[in-house]
């Protein structure tokens, strides 16, 4: 049994401390495991494919800290690189050399100039939504219903994730004044999209969207869909925003946009990263060409600033992730979401439950009752049959396999996940399957 870092002996003791504590007994709703009707796991320690919890339990992580472990948990360079850097010591609130380090490191993946560290991905979108605004002197945004940026004000209308879970249409405490500042369409919807632009005339900022948007379930942008993006912005002197902080580097080595607009050759304004660019640590950025992000102070007129942006420590972590996650990394973890995908799947049909698998490179989900459409936009995915996951999440922990305990959350497969734990998860497919199966509403 793995030594333990608290008193605690058992989750529900755990989590019962906690929620004396902590609002729901969380830093993040999800966690709370609402929608399974289950006490969470409180976990201790983690390595490889593996988390280990205050009882001792081992189950095999197909979260990876809902992204950033591409290389598995506790990866040797990048454990290596953290400790050199503590070190040397844990926040400067100064500039150091490895903040340009993985700056230049980025810049080597991904066609951008310039790069601004923050710590969080809502900071991140907040400050992309900040510079579009200021660059086209426009007040309006418009995003996709299910899209989920993080938890600024004006960007929780219609939001996916954890809002979804929760059930919530957006947040109290958000005024009317911001949200009628953001305009919310279907995704995959062109004409929907072509009539937003023709009702506020040059009075649009930008549209953001997540390179595949992932936090309704994945949802694959039709074909020529994202191009259409980059087009109808630039029609109008409207931004695009592209949001890759959860597909970057993650989805495909170069991201979300590694599926659609490398191949079709362009790029948005602005890019915003987070999970994987940290390494499971507090990093996020945006980013763009010169001239947008010379719009940033001290530059420019658009204000940004965080004391702990470009932590060293941070910095270290994602310096060392980017560089072990090389082209074997990335075809292990294709290789292996692939032998999942296909056991998911194989599992389902074996008793019947209709579903669809729902993909971005490496990434994906998967959403009950929709075999003959799929999942295109929000509608399809709240209108999956949800009753079927809470009984698949719980027999699949209860064996040792953790997924998302939301059904609009992803999958997500390390480096580390050989072919043991691939082994463990098709033997514990069957039994979820069968639950999935006997689910009623």
């Amino acid at each position: 049994m793995t030594d333990q870092p608290t008193s605690f002996t058992s989750n529900q003791q755990a989590f019962r401390a906690a929620e004396a504590a902590m609002p729901g007994g969380v830093n993040s709703p999800v966690r709370a495991f609402g929608s399974v009707g289950l006490t969470p796991p409180s976990i201790v320690s983690a390595r490889g494919a593996y988390l280990t919890d205050v009882e001792g339990n081992e189950y095999v992580d197909l979260v990876g800290s809902w992204g950033p472990m591409l290389l598995g948990h506790q990866h040797p360079a990048v454990v290596e690189a953290v400790h050199a850097a503590v070190d040397r010591g844990l926040s400067f609130g100064a500039s150091t050399p490895d903040e340009t380090h993985l700056a230049e490191l980025v810049k080597s993946i991904l066609p951008i100039d310039r790069i601004r560290f923050v710590s969080t991905g809502t900071e991140a979108t907040m400050t992309a939504l900040r510079i579009a605004r200021g660059a086209t002197g426009r007040d309006l945004i418009v995003k996709f219903a299910g899209g989920y940026h993080g938890h600024s004000d004006g960007l929780l209308a219609s939001a996916g994730s954890g809002v979804a879970t929760q059930s919530l249409p957006g947040s109290a405490g958000v005024t009317a004044a911001v949200a009628a500042q953001t305009l919310v369409v279907p995704f995959n919807d062109r004409q929907a999209l072509e009539e937003v632009f023709a009702d506020y005339p040059e009075q649009i900022a930008a549209v953001i969207t997540e390179a595949v948007p992932a936090n309704m379930g994945i949802v694959a942008p039709e074909p020529g869909f994202m191009g259409f993006l980059r087009e109808i912005t630039q029609r109008h002197g409207a931004k695009l925003i592209w949001d890759e902080v959860l597909t970057g580097f993650r989805a495909t080595p170069t991201g979300g946009w590694g599926l659609t607009g490398q191949p079709e050759g362009w790029t948005p304004d602005l890019w915003t990263f987070g999970k994987v660019i940290g390494g499971g640590m507090p990093v996020a950025a945006v980013a763009g060409n010169a001239e947008i992000m010379s719009l940033l102070s001290p530059l420019g007129p658009v204000y940004q600033a965080g004391t702990l942006s470009g932590n060293p420590v941070a910095m270290a972590a994602g310096i060392a992730t980017l560089s072990n996650a090389d082209e074997q990394v990335y075809q292990q973890v294709a290789h292996a979401s692939r032998q999942i995908q296909q056991l998911v799947s194989e599992a389902l049909d074996a008793e019947g439950v209709d579903h669809s698998l729902q993909v971005a490179g490496t990434i994906f989900s998967v959403a009950f009752g929709t075999s003959d459409h799929g999942v295109r936009n929000y509608h399809d995915a709240q209108n999956q049959e949800v009753f079927r996951f809470a009984p698949f999440f719980r027999s699949l922990l209860e064996q040792g396999i953790y997924i998302a305990p939301s059904v609009f959350e992803d999958w997500f497969v390390s480096a580390a996940h050989d072919q043991q734990a691939i082994d463990r998860i098709a033997e514990a497919l069957p039994a979820a399957a069968k639950a999935a199966a006997a689910a009623t509403e």
